[in-house]
């Protein structure tokens, strides 16, 4: 406890980083101490939005570390790095012991590269409005489960929510309908430092023709030039438009006036949450009603291992 609130500094690097105190290190696990980095690990991140630590992202998009990984190490891919600084610990005597220890490696499930943990910026949906209609229509009956034990997985998602991270750097996909602003009109930047006016840098639209109105319409003049995003949404948030997305939507289609609300939804239980919840949340939010009345969840065949 001596050392709450004091500062250390990283070794190598030199960086001096602050001491603290959080429930979620298990003080029984090896020394008792955590070194954390928010940029680069999820429950890290928590602890630092907690304390009011800074975020330090060492790794680049390409997997090489940054000016902030330190001068030695600058332009190295990751697993070089790794070994050169050990290398450059065990050198300057900083090395107690080593010993092989066993631990879980995300991969990508696709590609099989393992995964490094890195904060940016990507496209959230805000979730708490979109999930409370989802709730209320079970609660009245409007869908029901079979098994209905369901329902309690059901409630304790949506009402512990978190927004959702809907960006995917993928080639496939629905591109996210954004457009970025690449370049303003000469006389709409000169204007705009002229008066102080702060232009969007971006702007939502259904369409490459609406952006550029939109662009038009909050005086960036017409030689604009916008780009969309290159991220495509997660899987499963266009997975969540299928049951009206298919029928035409959102133009009212003789197929969309007559199968949709559909009645009974037959799937695992292991998507509930992926793939249910979110089909109803998108259902009531976009095509103004529950996409279905009854979810019979089935059981799931499995191999040995699960």
């Amino acid at each position: 406890r001596k050392w709450v609130g004091r500062e250390v500094v990283v070794p190598v690097v030199g960086r001096r980083v602050p001491v603290i105190a959080d429930e979620y290190v298990d003080r029984e696990f090896g020394t008792g101490a955590l070194k954390i980095t928010p940029a680069h690990d999820l429950n890290d991140y928590e602890i630092g939005k907690r304390h009011g630590l800074e975020s330090i992202n060492v790794m680049n998009a390409d997997a090489t570390i940054n000016a902030r990984g330190g001068a030695l190490f600058e332009g190295m891919d990751r697993f070089e790095c790794r070994k050169a600084l050990w290398k450059e610990m065990d050198g300057l005597g900083l090395v107690i012991k080593t010993e092989p220890y066993v631990h879980r490696v995300p991969r990508s499930q696709r590609g099989g590269e393992i995964i490094e943990p890195r904060v940016s910026t990507q496209w959230f949906v805000r979730m708490k409005t979109l999930a409370e209609p989802a709730l209320e229509a079970v609660r009245r009956g409007d869908i029901r489960f079979v098994p209905d034990r369901f329902e309690k997985v059901y409630f304790n998602w949506l009402e512990n929510i978190h927004d959702w991270c809907v960006s995917r750097q993928l080639w496939w996909g629905h591109r996210v309908p954004v457009w970025h602003v690449v370049s303003a009109d000469d006389a709409a930047a000169a204007s705009s430092s002229a008066d102080s006016i702060d232009y969007p840098e971006y702007f939502v639209a259904r369409n490459e023709e609406e952006a550029y109105a939109a662009a038009l319409a909050a005086g960036l003049g017409e030689g604009v030039r916008l780009e969309q995003d290159a991220d495509v949404l997660d899987t499963w948030f266009s997975s969540g438009l299928w049951p009206f997305a298919t029928l035409g939507w959102p133009q009212k289609t003789p197929e969309l006036e007559k199968f949709y609300p559909n009645v009974v939804l037959e799937t695992g239980y292991d998507i509930l949450f992926f793939w249910v919840a979110r089909m109803i949340m998108l259902g009531i939010e976009l095509a103004g009603a529950p996409p279905f009345s009854v979810v019979y969840m089935h059981g799931l065949v499995r191999d040995a291992k699960g």
